[in-house]
Formats: C-alpha cells, structure tokens, sequence
C-alpha cells in the first residue's frame, strides 16, 4: 500500500495529470520507490473505482485529452491511515544482490574481491548521488538522509569484506 500512500500523498498537495505524478516521481523520488507508468496508472484506475481520488478530464490545445486527479475526502481518510500504518511499521530489508554472496566462494578469492569491488564502486555513486540531492522540503528530506545512512552501512560493509578477502589473498 506505499505506492497508494505516495499517490494519495502526492494529489494532496494539488490535483496532478498522471504525467505530472509520474515525473515528480521520476525527478524526485526515484531513490525510494520504483513506479513503473504501467502499474501507477492501474493504481489511479482503482483508487477512483474506490472513490479515493475523483478526475476530470481537461484538454489544452491539441494535446489529447488527460485526467487531473484530486484526492477525495474518502481518499484523505485512507491516506491518513495508511500513514498511520506506514510510520508504525518496519518491513525487513531484503538485498537481492545477497544471493551471490551465498556462492561467493564458487569463485576464486581474486575474482571475489574484485567483483565486490565493483558493487563497491557503484553503492559509492550512489551514496555520492544522494549526498548531492538539492534539499527537499519536510519529509522526502527524510527519505534521503535515510538512503544515505543505508549506503554508508553498505559501504562500510563491502569495505570490510573486501579487506578480509584481501588479506586471505595475501596469506595465501
């Protein structure tokens, strides 16, 4: 329901055309969620079957007709629940890179490393990303600084390891 929460979320601050929702999410909050055209329009679909957010359509010039959506009393009475639950709640991260770590030692220790070192590189692009996003007002603020103490324990981690691998290299 995260994906409901942040849409609802989103139409509270003004009515927004799917487009508009979809490049916020794209521009601003790509870090966090990943909110595929396909699925955020089935989304709104059932959101207004549900009378959570109601539309109208509008056209300007020659472009095809669109719906602007707005949250509805109902929808806000979800969204308030739904954040209840979401601030209450603690998911289990799950890292589906982890998967190769179990077979790590498939590979020679070299090869390990340096693959690990590859993820390295990439959660250090990532964690530089972060730390060079403009502020963002209240809570999306949040969401970064939370994506950068993730990536900075990463990091340590993936350190760490690697000069444990590195050191068995060596003493070998």
């Amino acid at each position: 329901m995260e994906r409901e929460l942040l849409l609802l979320g989103l139409l509270r601050a003004h009515g927004m055309h799917g487009y508009q929702l979809l490049e916020f999410v794209d521009t601003q909050m790509a870090f966090c969620v990943d909110l595929k055209k396909p699925t955020a329009y089935f989304l709104l679909d059932k959101m207004a079957a549900a009378g959570w957010i109601s539309f109208e359509q509008g056209q300007e010039g020659n472009r095809p007709p669109r719906r602007v959506y707005h949250i509805t009393p109902e929808g806000e009475v979800v969204f308030q629940r739904l954040l209840r639950e979401n601030l209450a709640s603690y998911a289990p991260t799950r890292f589906a890179t982890d998967i190769g770590l179990a077979f790590a030692d498939v590979l020679s220790k070299p090869e390990s490393a340096h693959l690990l070192e590859q993820r390295r590189i990439a959660v250090q692009e990532q964690l530089t990303a972060a730390q060079n996003a403009p502020p963002h007002p209240g809570g999306v603020q949040l969401i970064i600084e939370h994506q950068i103490h993730h990536l900075m324990s990463e990091l340590q981690w993936l350190n760490d390891v690697i000069k444990r691998m590195q050191i068995q290299i060596a003493g070998s």
